[in-house]
């Protein structure tokens, strides 16, 4: 522990410095996670500063999540795991959302979902065919008045297909930018006469495709799916 950090001298940005060179220490795996850090007075006796600066850096580690500060035991250095890293995008992009949003997400889906399902006709498992299976038979029995669950259900179809790839990235990708489509879908579901049959329609034709592992059809029906929600979008969003 004795040679983990260096002295930084003081500046203008000292708590930056601080913070940057405990998250290096981290993301290097210096720092473990589960380990814990040096005691406040030996941080500043490493770094040579103020406890004042030391504290302000950890707080803003402590707000990013990458420290959990125990009182009367210290300072651990936490796991991040897949439910942060969605959380945190779904802020951003709830953040950003208008409907220019929308047709940027759907060249997103565009460029990823094709390939995406295209992966998950390859690497499925007999429970993501499960999954993706009763899924289209809640989104057909779903009754039409409730255009909300209709679109959670879509929206969950996906996230299955997402799931179904068996990538972790993947998901962490694509589940912030699902999360967002409900609000579009919603209004479709509940203004464009026909929508979700044609919907329901294509996910059955992906389904087929990744239930019989044709990694080709899958990518061309999603992208056809798509291609319908960039038209759709166009038509009927686009200047609202």
């Amino acid at each position: 522990m004795d040679n983990l950090f260096q002295k930084i001298g003081t500046t203008q940005t000292l708590s930056q410095k601080i913070e940057r060179n405990i998250e290096r220490a981290i993301r290097e795996k210096k720092l473990p996670i589960g380990s814990k850090l040096p005691s406040e007075r030996e941080l500043c006796e490493m770094f040579a500063v103020s406890r004042t600066a030391l504290r302000e850096a950890l707080r803003r580690l402590s707000a990013r999540g990458l420290i959990e500060i125990r009182k009367g035991s210290g300072m651990v250095v936490t796991k991040i795991n897949m439910k942060d890293a969605i959380d945190s995008l779904n802020l951003y992009y709830d953040l950003k959302f208008d409907m220019n949003l929308i047709s940027q997400i759907i060249e997103l889906r565009l460029a990823f979902e094709p390939e995406i399902a295209k992966m998950a006709a390859v690497n499925r498992k007999k429970e993501h065919l499960e999954t993706l299976e009763k899924n289209l038979v809640e989104f057909a029995e779903c009754d039409p008045d409730n255009t909300q669950l209709e679109s959670d259900l879509d929206n969950k179809f996906h996230l299955n297909v997402a799931r179904a790839t068996g990538n972790p990235f993947v998901i962490v990708t694509m589940e912030p930018v699902h999360n967002l489509l409900p609000r579009m879908r919603n209004f479709i579901y509940a203004n464009i006469e026909g929508e979700k049959e044609i919907t329901l329609g294509y996910h059955k034709e992906i389904v087929n495709a990744i239930r019989e592992r044709d990694s080709d059809r899958a990518y061309e029906k999603m992208q056809a799916h798509l291609d319908r929600n960039m038209q759709v979008y166009n038509k009927f969003l686009k200047n609202t």
